[in-house]
């Protein structure tokens, strides 16, 4: 996998201060993306041990609140199985810290019950390890300046960690 940016100190991608990943690799296509170039799946640099342990090491401050995936695509299906391994690390290091995860796929898309090339065998153990997801393709003509962590009115934050407990999609508003 590579990747295309890491932003350290980043308060524009979740709650907090946090480091940002971008993944290389996104078939979604949006209209005025804001990160077009990170399309190519061949973008940018090789997402390596010494990266991940880098940004790991990062996040050792009380003062990071945690990490943020975006793209690309996180959940495209050949970014899902080194992402989970990254997740399975940070999480043993920092459990207290959170995970926000930027996708263009829907929630639906995700768990299988719309179907949706995202969804693999590992795509639910991957959710498992993150607590906040924005879901949904940014859609130009929803576009809106004044919503919180998301580009258009069609993506929801959702708290993946209420709605695994509570059974029901718990949506932030």
């Amino acid at each position: 996998m590579n990747y295309a940016e890491i932003k350290y100190n980043d308060i524009a991608n979740g709650e907090g201060v946090r480091v940002s990943l971008f993944v290389s690799g996104c078939r979604h296509r949006c209209k005025n993306c804001f990160n077009e170039i990170a399309w190519d799946f061949k973008y940018g640099k090789e997402f390596t041990d010494d990266v991940a342990d880098k940004i790991i090491k990062s996040c050792e401050p009380d003062y990071v609140a945690g990490i943020s995936l975006l793209g690309g695509e996180p959940f495209e299906p050949e970014n899902q199985p080194v992402l989970l391994e990254f997740l399975k690390k940070f999480r043993s290091i920092y459990p207290d810290k959170n995970v926000w995860c930027y996708s263009g796929f829907t929630y639906e898309e995700l768990t299988g019950t719309k179907p949706s090339r995202c969804y693999t065998d590992i795509t639910e153990d991957m959710l498992g390890l993150i607590d906040i997801l924005v879901d949904g393709k940014f859609e130009q003509e929803l576009h809106n300046l004044m919503l919180k962590f998301r580009g258009s009115s069609n993506q929801r934050l959702i708290d993946l960690n209420k709605t695994r407990k509570e059974g029901k999609l718990i949506i932030i508003e």
